[in-house]
């Protein structure tokens, strides 16, 4: 990933960490992961392009929703939710595997 450049209001940031206990500091790792996901928001695409950013991060998928202004990704929402971790995984064709019951028991 080339080097980007985020930004984001500061009051945003701190309402979304207590919303949502996400930084949007936090919420740029989301653009590092090589599978990230990148989705139109067109519902919210009004006023300017929003879009969302599926990434992985440890062990979860952060959704972050954001959109461009000129060369800087500007960060206005943040969480762990379970719908983008199911589109995270749809388009990365990630299968969770389903245990099987031991043979001979019901």
């Amino acid at each position: 990933m080339t080097e980007a450049r985020f930004e984001w209001d500061p009051k945003k940031d701190l309402e979304n960490q207590e919303k949502h206990e996400v930084s949007f500091a936090e919420a740029q790792f989301a653009f590092a992961d090589r599978n990230r996901v990148i989705a139109a928001d067109e519902p919210h695409s009004v006023a300017e392009e929003r879009y969302y950013c599926f990434g992985r991060i440890g062990e979860g998928v952060l959704t972050v929703r954001f959109t461009y202004r000129e060369d800087v990704i500007r960060i206005f929402g943040a969480g762990y939710w379970r719908k983008g971790k199911q589109i995270y995984e749809r388009e990365n064709k990630v299968h969770r595997r389903i245990p099987r019951k031991p043979k001979g028991r019901s």
